[in-house]
């Protein structure tokens, strides 16, 4: 359900203000600058008009920055509590310029966009209610602000007077999935929007069409939300937990995981869970996806197991037993030893990253002790998947396929050189190239028709190849 966070304290100003230079922009002669919006299913032309920064109010609703609202609990408790507040507007105003994952750091595209604004001005309007929230436009607020001060004008489309918090979700999100957007939503503001049309009952091929998108991807979506979410709980140690942005540059991986979580899920459901704890733990310990795609389910029996020092797990690992139903009487299986294992390992790094994540108010030698486990494991973890990789390579030498692939890149790498020492020399023969390239496209359309015969999952990868040569379906 949509949150109604009230109006601002000069709502009623702002009011007057926006009807005047509606009325004004009406009357004049000269021809209105207008702006195209979804407004309840249909296209609707709204006036543009000039409002000065420092009237207008960040949206607290905005998807951008929902997860980085977390970072800091005492603000964002403060966010919650009075959106409007000087201090809350102020945070906003400082997470909309931060990079998504490092609130600690200046966003490089914000300086990108205040340096735009600085040498060629506000190309597009923003999109403000009535009241001067802004459901579109929040960033370039931001840099007009820091650049030019309250006093300076901001031209924005106004929204018909009737606009509530459900719309003003709903155009934000639609403004922003537009192909001319400039800057995306980062990777969990993404999910966290997605859960959001979810629990206003959006059907999922409707969501998918939003994001342009397939159902399945935002199952998987909703799947991996999911798993952060227990991630954050069960990072909780001395008051201390993870946050949402903690996870932010792990999208791929997240997806990868999931992928390989089915696949095992259809084969052993127990082994499934295993999988995900023991590529859990590598991601939280900062391993690339390359080297957590070595982990499999008997990663921990077969590798890790050897490597990974005794006792430096501080969660123990409970035997398979029954797990109580209460208010029942009644016990269910409960997890396998080794799952409880994993599981104990993955808490343990959940448990050190919240203690030594930026503003923790541990010791200095908590932390100088925690960051000792942290690389310990890390280096056990790094033993690990060295030994799991070495023998992936020798299995692969079996697979034909990839291999192929990767001649064939380089084949197209070395193409590249040719091209360019061919341009200095003028000699490339243009019509062989053309033809080529005609044989090249064929060639790719019957691998992606193969392809999409053979692979359930499609990677990254695949679906871009799909795509790409219109194979789909």
């Amino acid at each position: 359900m949509t949150m109604d966070y009230g109006l601002p304290p000069r709502a009623e100003e702002n009011r007057a203000v926006v009807r005047t230079r509606l009325a004004e922009s009406t009357a004049g002669g000269s021809t209105r600058e207008t702006f195209t919006v979804e407004w309840r299913g249909k296209p609707e032309h709204l006036e543009v008009i000039e409002m000065e920064v420092g009237d207008l109010y960040y949206n607290p609703a905005t998807h951008r920055i929902r997860a980085q609202a977390g970072h800091d609990p005492e603000k964002s408790a403060a966010l919650k509590a009075d959106s409007w507040s000087t201090e809350s507007q102020a945070y906003l105003g400082r997470l909309l310029q931060v990079e998504p994952h490092d609130p600690a750091r200046t966003d490089p595209e914000f300086d990108e966009l205040s340096t735009s604004l600085k040498e060629f001005g506000q190309t597009a309007p923003g999109l403000i209610t009535h009241e001067g929230i802004l459901v579109n436009g929040n960033t370039r607020r931001a840099a007009l602000l820091e650049l030019h001060g309250p006093t300076h004008p901001m031209r924005v489309a106004v929204l018909p007077p009737s606009c509530d918090w459900r719309d003003i979700a709903a155009i934000e999100l639609s403004l922003q999935l537009r192909k001319e957007h400039r800057r995306d939503y980062s990777y969990i503001n993404r999910l966290l929007a997605v859960e959001e049309l979810v629990e206003q009952g959006t059907p999922l091929a409707a969501i998918a069409a939003t994001f342009r998108t397939t159902a399945a991807r935002v199952r998987q979506d909703q799947w991996v939300l999911s798993l952060i979410r227990q991630l954050v709980k069960r990072s909780e140690s001395s008051g201390k937990r993870l946050s949402l942005v903690a996870f932010e540059e792990q999208a791929e991986k997240f997806r990868e995981l999931h992928r390989a979580y089915e696949k095992q899920y259809s084969a052993n459901p127990e082994r499934a869970d295993l999988l995900v704890e023991n590529r859990l733990a590598a991601m939280l310990l900062g391993f690339a996806k390359t080297d957590v795609r070595f982990i499999n389910d008997k990663f921990s029996d077969t590798y890790l197991s050897k490597t990974l020092p005794a006792g430096i797990v501080t969660a123990s690992a409970t035997t398979q037993g029954g797990v109580a139903i209460p208010g029942l009487g009644r016990a269910v299986q409960g997890p396998s030893q080794a799952v409880s294992a994993a599981k104990a390992l993955t808490d343990t790094v959940l448990r050190a990253r919240a203690i030594t994540q930026s503003g923790s108010s541990a010791s200095a030698e908590t932390i100088t002790a925690v960051q000792a486990d942290l690389q310990c494991m890390h280096e056990a973890m790094d033993e690990a998947i060295t030994d799991a990789g070495r023998h992936a390579r020798i299995t692969k030498r079996k697979q034909a396929v990839p291999a192929r692939l990767a001649d064939a890149n380089r084949s197209i790498e070395q193409c590249v050189t040719d091209l360019v020492l061919s341009r200095s020399q003028r000699s490339l023969d243009e019509d062989a190239f053309d033809d080529a390239i005609v044989e090249l496209r064929k060639r790719l359309e019957k691998l992606a028709i193969e392809a999409r015969r053979t692979v359930d999952e499609p990677g990254d990868g695949l679906v871009w190849l799909l795509e790409a040569t219109g194979k789909t379906r």
